[in-house]
């Protein structure tokens, strides 16, 4: 079923974190992507544009602004559409809202790399941030990974944390503010920070062995969440060399400074997913993922959203 325009609230009760995920898998699969981001604007007033083919799967142009003050506007940090194309003759699928696109890749790319390098055991998770995207992974979190028992929210504003925790409290599971930032990092299996960062907000020094690190926030050259001690300790990881590598600050600048070079990137998706690489290595190793969110996660979600609201029609 062709749909016109597909919104968040149109769509958002027939997503399955499970689901998506496995979208995003078996879109590594596929032949690989082509792809082409354009930013233009200042650096808290962005637009950014988002383009990707993949063979077999289609063609999508994702365009949004990313206006950091909205929330001072109560509006939107990001808003803006996608449009998916078939693959054989041009013609347009379905314009589907980017809050709902940009949503579910955005978290369901970090919950794949933590399926995909997290130590299975893992029980303690701490999140950093308090927007929407923290919101859904509090979610996908309590979905797709059954063994946590204990989610711990960080936010600059605390008020924000506990409008989360409240709003999980009957969720079955402990879901926590974490009031201090150092400790909360020791303590935890899995990190996931989506936070709009321009200096570092989590240390090396603070991370135990064995951690996972998610860093999702980080989306433009002068922006970064980890500082230069836990780069250069930790086995880095991303979803796609091609957008993350030359592009998010949390790359290029220990990359300038010498602190890693491009071999430490050890794998992307596409490595991890269609090449058996190993991933981590050994339950002491702390691995970080960089989520830079491509154009061609854009589409493989798009497909998957399209696909869940023609099947419930």
């Amino acid at each position: 079923m062709t749909q016109t325009y597909i919104s968040h609230d149109d769509a958002i009760g027939l997503i399955s974190w499970e689901k998506a995920i496995e979208a995003l898998r078996k879109g590594h699969l596929r032949p690989r992507a082509e792809v082409a981001d354009i930013f233009l604007g200042p650096s808290d007033a962005t637009l950014l544009n988002r383009a990707a083919y993949i063979e077999g799967l289609g063609y999508s142009v994702k365009a949004v602004t990313v206006m950091r003050d909205n929330a001072t506007r109560d509006l939107p940090t990001t808003q803006g559409a996608m449009m998916v194309f078939e693959p054989h003759d041009g013609r347009l699928r379905a314009m589907i809202d980017s809050r709902l696109v940009t949503k579910i890749k955005t978290v369901s790319d970090s919950l794949l790399g933590a399926k995909l390098l997290a130590r299975p055991e893992s029980k303690r998770v701490l999140i950093m941030g308090a927007g929407v995207i923290a919101r859904a992974l509090v979610q996908a979190y309590l979905e797709v990974f059954p063994g946590v028992e204990k989610i711990a929210i960080w936010a600059r504003r605390p008020a924000q944390a506990h409008q989360i925790v409240d709003d999980f409290c009957n969720a079955g599971r402990e879901i926590v503010v974490a009031h201090d930032l150092a400790s909360s990092v020791a303590a935890a299996d899995i990190i996931s920070s989506a936070t709009m960062a321009r200096t570092p907000v989590i240390k090396g020094e603070w991370i135990s062995a064995g951690t996972h690190v998610d860093l999702i926030g980080a989306f433009k050259a002068d922006m970064r969440e980890a500082d230069d001690a836990l780069m250069a300790k930790g086995a880095i990881f991303v979803d796609s060399r091609d957008t993350t590598l030359h592009h998010i600050g949390e790359l290029t600048i220990p990359l300038a400074a010498g602190v890693i070079s491009e071999a430490d990137v050890k794998a992307e998706f596409y490595d991890l997913i269609g090449r058996d690489h190993p991933g981590r290595t050994s339950d002491d190793q702390i691995t970080i993922f960089k989520n830079g969110g491509g154009a061609h996660l854009d589409l493989m979600i798009g497909d998957y959203i399209i696909k869940a609201v023609g099947d419930s029609a």
